[in-house]
């Protein structure tokens, strides 16, 4: 696997665990303005999912999605974390978190693979940019 498909793989695999994480804990938002700011981002993370494996499937490749442990771990981890504080502080809290790690990832990756394609660089800084404007707007929940 060439460092593109790995940054692609890396792109659609952080998407795909944002559309996940955002479809599981919607139901139970109940502000107005956390459940927009989710919304968009989940539109945003479709969009970017999309656009990797169409990118992916364009090298040949396909699409690793995350795998179920790590799934039933994450939804796990969100069941535990809510049962007691659904505020939307504490969810701001818990995707300000979650958008700290992608962020890290993002530079570490595209740190690792300083050659990747122009294409493949220009999704990944997206997807950086997307979680920081998203934690920004996060914080103001808080």
């Amino acid at each position: 696997m060439n460092g593109n498909t790995e940054l692609l793989n890396y792109i659609y695999q952080n998407s795909q665990m944002g559309i996940e994480t955002i479809n599981k804990i919607l139901p139970i938002i109940k502000s107005d303005l956390l459940k927009n700011q989710m919304e968009l981002q989940l539109y945003k993370y479709k969009d970017i999912n999309q656009r990797a494996k169409t990118i992916l499937n364009k090298y040949g490749s396909d699409e690793k999605g995350i795998g179920f442990l790590q799934k039933i771990t994450t939804y796990l981890m969100i069941d535990f974390q809510t049962i007691i504080d659904k505020s939307s502080s504490h969810i701001a809290e818990m995707f300000i978190t979650g958008s700290n790690m992608g962020i890290i990832q993002c530079i570490k990756n595209l740190n690792r693979y300083p050659d990747a394609d122009k294409d493949v660089v220009s999704l990944m800084i997206e997807l950086k940019e997307m979680e920081e404007n998203s934690l920004e707007k996060l914080k103001k929940i808080l």
